[in-house]
């Protein structure tokens, strides 16, 4: 993956206005699918804590080399809250996220 290649800029729910970072777009797409599909529609949701280790398994480890599975994880997950993706489930601690209608 090239550095030089197109970069996504990441919302980020805490912050109204800017907050985002710049990632690789294959990177932030990848992290993107593998948080999707780790995050259920109904239920209980996944535990915030758990949703790294589910990432890690799902995206390719050449594109996670030398990089922090946290912290693109916590990034993604807070622009697809951001987006209304994905939410935290209200009154819930541990946090436990569980996605929205929204988005694919």
């Amino acid at each position: 993956m090239g550095e030089g290649g197109r970069r996504v800029v990441t919302r980020n729910v805490n912050y109204a206005r800017g907050g985002g970072r710049r990632i690789a777009r294959e990177l932030y797409d990848a992290v993107k699918r593998a948080i999707l599909n780790s995050v259920p529609r109904d239920g209980e949701g996944i535990l915030f804590r758990d949703l790294s280790r589910a990432v890690s398994g799902r995206v390719p480890k050449a594109l996670l080399r030398g990089r922090s599975v946290s912290w693109y994880t916590t990034t993604v997950k807070l622009d697809l809250e951001a987006r209304g993706m994905i939410q935290r489930l209200p009154g819930r601690t541990p946090q436990r996220l569980r996605r929205t209608g929204r988005g694919r």
